[in-house]
C-alpha cells in the first residue's frame, strides 16, 4: 500500500501519462488474480479527486477508465472461454471452485444483465466474465453489458472523487441552500420513480379496466332505440366519425388523436404568446420565480445544471442527431429518418424565427452570457424534439411494457431537467421555457404524425438485422454515450461578472419610491397585492439598519437550509423555542425579502412569533441614506403543517416594531404617514389581514 500511496502522490505531475494509468488500474481491476489485490476503484476515485483540482480533463479520464474496465473484463471472457472448464473443475491460484459457483449462480439468476450488474459486487467483479466466457454466452451480448457496465463503474468511481473535491467548504454545500434544494429534488424523484413503477405494475390492468368501461359505454348507447333511431337519421355524419376513430387506417384513429393533440398544444402555445405580448400575469411570474431561485444558487449547483442544460446545446444535439441517423442507417430503420429530421430542423427554425419575431431579452440575473433572444427556449424546443422522437422510436420498436414506461419516464426527466436548467443558470425564464416545451411538442407530433403515415403506406421495407450490423450500432452508442459526456462535463462558458460598484438613484422625496400603486404592496409569486409596505427606514449604513434590530431584540432570522429547515420541522413539532427560524421568503417590485427579523412571543415556541421582511431598495436620499422597506406580522399558528397562519391585525405588529425600536435611542428622526386606503386582503395562502393604511418613516442616527 505504500507504494501505492507513493504512486497517487506522483499522479499530479503524469499529465497525459496519468490517462494510461487509469486505463491501467481499471483494466486489472477485473482481471483473474490480479484485481484482488490492487484497489482499482479507490485509484480511480482519487484520480477523479485530482481532475477536480484541473490534474485531469474529467471527460479524457471517464474515456480512459471506461476503456479499460472494457478491455478488462474482455481479458476474463476469452479466459474463461479458452481455459474456463479447467478453471472451474480445479480452481486458479487462491480462487476456488466454490467462488466461481458463486458467480456462475448470479449468472443464472440476472442472465445477461449479471454482466452489468457483477460490476458493482466485490468479489463478483472478477469472475462474472470468467464464468460469462466459460458457458459461452454470445459475444454481442457480453459486449453490449460490458459496455455498459464499464461505463456505470467509470462514473460511480470518477464523479464523487470530482464532486466532492470541487471546494474545500463541500461540506457546507450540502448543509446550505443548496442542500435545501437537493432536498426538494431528491423528493421529486422518488414521487417521480413511484407514479412510473405504479404505471408499470398496473397501468396495463388499468387501460385494460376504462377499455372494458368504453365498450360497455358503447354497447349500452347503441342498444338505446331513441339513439338507434337518431344514429339512422344521421347516418353520414356518424359513419364520418366512426372513421375518424377507425384503428386499422392512418386516417382513423391515429390521425385524429394526433390532429386533436396537435390543436390542444397549438392553443396553448398561441395563449402564452398572447400573454408576453400583453404582459399578463405570466411575466410576472417570470421576474419573481428569477429572483426566487437567486436565494439558492450555488457554485456546485451551477456546475451541475451547466452540464445538464450542456444536454441541449447545438454540438450535442448535433452528436445525437449524426449518430441516431447513422444507427438507423445501418440496422435498416430508415422510415425513421426523414421524420426525425423534419422534427429537429423544424423545431430548430421556428424556435429562433420566433426569437426574432418576439425580441425578447435574456434576464438581468444570467449566470452565463447567451447571445440570442429568450422567448422561446430553443434549448427546450429542440430537447423535446429530438429526445422526444428518439424516446418514440424505442416504444414504438420495443413489446416490454417495462422498456416502455421506463424510456418515456427516462426521457421526460431529461427534459424536465434541461428546461430546470435554463431558468436557475438564469438564461430563460418560465415563459419561455414553456413555449421551448409546447413548440417542441408541435414538432413531435408532426414528426410522428409523418413517421405514421410513412409506415401505413409501407414505403420502405424493414430488414433483418445482422449480428455484425448491431455490433456496428452499438459501438456507435457507446461512443455517442462517451463523447456526450465529455461535452457535457467540459461546458464551462465564461460566467457572467457583474460590476459590484454601481451608482444608486437619488431620490429628494422618500416617497418618490413609490412611483406606482403597486409598489405601495408586497406582492405574491403571480404578482397579486398582499399586505402593504408598512414601514421604511432610513439608514446611513447597512450596519446602522442591523443594529437598530439587534438592540431592539429582533434576531435575524437564519437562511432557509436543510439544517435549518429541518431545525424548523423538529422545534414546530415539539413546540420548542427556535428564535431565529427562517421565514418563507415574500416579494416587493418583484424581489425577495433580504432580510428577517423576528422576536420570540410570550409562548416561546416557534409555532407563534413577531416577525418582519425587509427590502433593501436600489435608492439613496440626497443625503447618502440608504432606503429599507418592510412590513411586521404576527405568526399565531401553523397552517397545513408547513407554514404560518398570521394574525390578521397586521397594524399591532408595526406598532410593535414601531415601539421596539423607538425605545433603542437610535431614531433621529420619524412620522407616520398614509400610504393606502383601509384595507381587507389576503396573503399569498389566503390568511385574511386587515390595515388602516399608514406607515412608519423613521431615519436612523449615524452610529459612525
Amino acid at each position: 500500500m505504500d507504494i501505492i500511496n507513493q504512486l497517487l502522490l506522483s499522479f499530479e505531475n503524469l499529465h497525459l501519462l496519468g490517462y494510461w494509468v487509469a486505463f491501467f488500474f481499471a483494466m486489472i481491476e477485473t482481471t483473474i488474480g490480479i484485481g484482488f489485490f490492487i484497489p482499482g476503484s479507490t485509484i480511480i476515485l482519487i484520480m477523479g479527486a485530482l481532475a477536480a483540482r484541473g490534474n485531469f480533463d474529467i471527460g479524457d479520464l471517464i474515456f480512459f477508465a471506461a476503456f479499460g474496465a472494457v478491455i478488462g473484463d474482455n481479458i476474463n471472457y476469452y479466459i474463461g472461454r479458452k481455459f474456463g472448464s479447467k478453471i472451474f473443475e480445479k480452481g486458479f491460484w487462491f480462487i476456488k471452485p466454490k467462488h466461481i459457483e458463486k458467480a456462475h449462480l448470479f449468472l443464472d439468476i440476472h442472465g445477461s444483465k449479471s454482466i452489468f450488474l457483477g460490476r458493482f459486487i466485490p468479489s463478483i467483479k472478477e469472475l462474472v466474465p470468467l464464468v460469462a466466457g466459460t458457458v459461452k454466452m454470445k459475444k454481442l451480448q457480453f459486449t453490449i453489458w460490458n459496455i455498459l457496465g464499464a461505463i456505470g463503474w467509470s462514473l460511480l468511481w470518477i464523479l464523487p472523487g470530482y464532486f466532492f473535491t470541487q471546494s474545500l467548504d463541500t461540506a457546507k454545500t450540502w448543509l446550505s441552500r443548496a442542500g435545501f434544494f437537493i432536498l426538494l429534488f431528491v423528493l421529486f424523484l422518488i414521487i417521480f420513480y413511484i407514479i412510473k413503477n405504479f404505471i408499470i405494475k398496473s397501468g396495463k390492468q388499468f387501460f385494460l379496466f376504462l377499455t372494458s368501461i368504453w365498450k360497455s359505454f358503447k354497447l349500452a348507447i347503441r342498444q338505446n332505440t331513441d339513439i338507434q333511431k337518431y344514429l339512422t337519421k344521421h347516418q353520414k355524419f356518424f359513419t364520418f366519425l366512426t372513421n375518424r376513430f377507425d384503428k386499422s387506417k392512418f386516417s382513423g384513429r391515429t390521425l385524429t388523436f394526433l390532429f386533436l393533440s396537435f390543436v390542444y398544444i397549438l392553443f396553448l402555445l398561441g395563449g402564452s404568446m398572447e400573454s408576453l405580448i400583453k404582459s399578463e400575469i405570466i411575466t410576472d411570474v417570470d421576474i419573481r420565480v428569477v429572483n426566487l431561485i437567486l436565494l439558492f444558487r450555488d457554485s456546485e449547483l451551477i456546475k451541475f445544471f451547466m452540464s445538464v442544460t450542456a444536454l441541449g446545446m447545438f454540438k450535442t444535439i448535433l452528436l445525437i442527431t449524426t449518430s441516431s441517423i447513422f444507427i438507423l442507417w445501418i440496422i435498416k430503420k430508415r422510415t425513421y429518418i426523414i421524420p426525425l429530421l423534419t422534427t429537429i430542423v423544424g423545431s430548430t427554425i421556428f424556435a429562433y424565427l420566433a426569437k426574432i419575431f418576439f425580441h425578447r431579452p435574456r434576464t438581468e440575473f444570467s449566470v452565463y452570457l447567451e447571445k440570442s433572444f429568450s422567448f422561446p427556449s430553443a434549448h427546450t424546443a429542440i430537447a423535446v424534439a429530438l429526445y422526444g422522437f428518439l424516446a418514440y422510436i424505442i416504444i414504438r420498436e420495443c413489446n416490454s411494457w417495462r422498456i416502455k414506461v421506463n424510456t418515456f419516464f427516462t426521457t421526460l426527466l431529461f427534459i424536465i431537467l434541461i428546461g430546470f436548467s435554463r431558468i436557475y443558470l438564469g438564461v430563460h425564464y418560465v415563459s419561455d421555457v414553456w413555449g421551448g416545451y409546447l413548440l417542441g411538442t408541435l414538432w413531435l407530433i408532426i414528426g410522428i404524425s409523418i413517421n405514421q403515415y410513412l409506415f401505413s403506406k409501407k414505403i420502405i421495407k424493414e430488414e433483418k438485422i445482422t449480428k455484425k450490423l448491431k455490433i456496428y450500432s452499438y459501438s456507435i452508442i457507446f461512443f455517442t454515450i462517451l463523447s456526450s459526456v465529455f461535452l457535457t462535463l467540459s461546458f464551462r462558458p465564461p460566467l457572467t461578472i457583474k460590476n459590484a460598484i454601481t451608482q444608486n438613484p437619488t431620490l429628494n422625496n422618500v416617497f418618490e419610491i413609490f412611483t406606482s400603486e403597486q409598489l405601495r404592496y408586497t406582492e405574491t409569486l403571480a404578482g397579486q397585492r398582499q399586505e402593504p409596505i408598512s414601514l421604511v427606514i432610513i439608514a446611513k449604513s447597512e450596519q446602522d439598519f442591523l443594529t437598530i434590530f439587534d438592540n431592539a431584540s429582533w434576531q435575524l432570522a437564519d437562511i432557509i437550509d436543510l439544517n435549518n429547515t429541518y431545525k424548523l420541522v423538529q422545534t414546530a413539532l415539539f413546540k420548542k423555542p427556535y428564535e431565529t427560524a427562517p421565514m418563507t421568503p415574500s416579494f416587493w417590485n418583484a424581489k425577495t425579502n433580504d432580510f428577517g427579523f423576528e422576536k420570540a412571543s410570550t409562548t416561546n415556541n416557534v409555532r407563534q412569533r413577531h416577525h418582519a421582511r425587509f427590502w433593501k431598495t436600489a435608492y439613496t436620499t440626497t443625503e447618502g441614506y440608504l432606503i429599507y422597506l418592510g412590513t411586521a406580522s404576527f405568526d399565531e399558528g401553523i397552517k397545513w403543517g408547513i407554514t404560518h397562519r398570521i394574525s390578521p391585525d397586521i397594524d399591532t405588529e408595526r406598532e410593535l416594531l414601531f415601539t421596539d425600536l423607538q425605545n433603542t435611542n437610535m431614531i433621529e428622526y420619524f412620522s407616520k404617514e398614509k400610504t393606502v386606503d383601509p384595507i381587507l386582503g389576503k396573503n399569498f395562502v389566503g390568511d385574511q389581514f386587515f390595515t388602516d393604511g399608514n406607515l412608519y418613516l423613521i431615519k436612523l442616527k449615524t452610529t459612525k
